[in-house]
């Protein structure tokens, strides 16, 4: 079939407002005010990692149903109705409820941001970039999501900041709760108004709606998919890439554990991360348009892996703070690229696009098992190795899973590399 006519420009910037709003609530609060987080619930590293387990668990499910869905129904009203539910969810979050409350609360978000959400954005994205122009398109998605999530951050940073009364570092257990519900509330109010702006105003062309629908999903249609070689790879490719980027959830617990931060300084390392994000994007999109997709995804899982060892050996200490930026830096550039791209190569792995969801979901089932094992196995190693020991442990955990998707994206690139060539 003829590849639809792209969607207009402003559908773009609706999908990465509404991709980064649904995670703000479950992730990058968390990120951004982990410290904070875990004082204000009273949890452990461990407890926290288990609440992203149940996450993954009801995420694990929705991505293997919601995929189909994608592919049946337009992304407009998902993503919507997508947005509203994990907006209720945030009025619970408010309510500092209990650890077993707080889990079922991370269970019902794992349904709302992946069953309706995930694979419908990632194939209008797709649809978007055309057959000429997917770096950009994911590139431009994710640094965009990275721009909007620093924005949540700062704004989270300076409403926390307001509303605590006194010296920061002084604060109460209970000032730092009152000041974290305000972030908590405004951040739901925001991922509301975004649903709003998504389903009056995310619409495409009739005639490109019909055309990236299926009326129905068949067995045979599935297995298609999964006979496709780039579809294993990918799987392997997106776990280690996600490892890495659940990994970043730490920089501003070791700002404050290694480094000596308080709160809000930890705080801002962590919205200054999110800021690397939309800069990574953005020219690791216009590179891979401009060469190949699949040889710069390899690029950024090398970055990765050497950004690790720069915190794995121990070398950044305390006196440090330039060494710390510039391995801030490092690991954000390699782990942003690899999250950038991973999407973007599904065009050059000859995965049919009307069956964009359906692939997605089936990828997703094994890619995004971290969201299951990262967070306890992250929370273990920083509980039983108090410090900087512990943030070394976590790290060489980063370098292990960066040389495995260096291998895969090889392979990846070798492979079509060759296709091309034949071609």
């Amino acid at each position: 079939m003829n590849r639809p006519q792209k969607a207009p420009w402003y559908y773009l910037l609706l999908l990465i407002l509404a991709g980064e709003s649904v995670f703000i609530l479950p992730f990058v609060l968390a990120r951004v005010f982990r410290p904070t987080v875990l004082e204000a619930f009273q949890l452990t590293n461990v407890e926290l990692g288990l609440c992203f387990s149940v996450y993954g668990i009801v995420a694990l499910v929705s991505y293997l149903f919601g995929g189909p869905l994608a592919d049946k129904y337009p992304p407009r009203k998902l993503i919507a109705v997508a947005l509203w539910m994990t907006a209720l969810g945030g009025l619970v979050y408010a309510t500092f409820p209990s650890y077993d409350v707080l889990r079922i609360l991370y269970g019902y978000w794992g349904f709302t941001t992946i069953f309706l959400f995930w694979a419908a954005m990632i194939k209008a994205t797709r649809v978007w970039g055309g057959a000429a122009s997917q770096g950009k398109a994911f590139g431009f998605l994710d640094g965009g999501r990275g721009l909007v999530g620093a924005l949540f951050g700062a704004m989270g940073v300076l409403i926390f900041s307001i509303f605590i009364t006194g010296e920061i570092a002084q604060a109460t257990v209970n000032e730092s709760k009152a000041a974290f519900r305000y972030v908590i509330l405004v951040s739901t109010g925001m991922v509301t108004i975004v649903g709003i702006l998504v389903w009056f105003f995310m619409r495409m062309d009739k005639t490109l709606e019909r055309a990236i629908v299926l009326d129905k999903i068949t067995v045979s249609q599935v297995k298609e998919v999964l006979k496709l070689p780039a579809v294993g790879l990918l799987m392997v490719i997106i776990l280690c890439a996600y490892v890495g980027y659940k990994i970043t959830d730490v920089f501003s617990l070791y700002a404050q554990d290694v480094m000596g931060y308080d709160q809000v300084q930890s705080a801002q390392v962590g919205t200054f991360l999110l800021f690397v994000r939309p800069v990574v994007g953005v020219v690791i999109g216009i590179l891979a348009d401009r060469s190949q997709t699949t040889y710069w995804l390899l690029v950024s899982f090398i970055v990765s892996f050497f950004g690790a060892l720069l915190f794995a050996t121990g070398i950044i200490t305390d006196s440090s703070t330039l060494l710390f930026f510039i391995s801030i830096l490092t690991v954000a550039t390699g782990v942003y690229a690899a999250r950038s791209l991973y999407f973007a190569v599904m065009e050059r792995g000859k995965i049919p696009l009307v069956l964009t969801g359906t692939a997605v979901g089936l990828i997703s089932l094994v890619g995004y098992t971290p969201d299951i094992f990262a967070g306890p196995a992250m929370g273990y190693l920083l509980d039983a190795n108090p410090g900087a020991v512990g943030h070394q442990h976590v790290f060489w955990m980063l370098a292990v899973f960066s040389l495995i998707g260096g291998i895969a994206a090889w392979f990846y690139y070798t492979l079509y590399r060759k296709m091309k060539i034949q071609a």
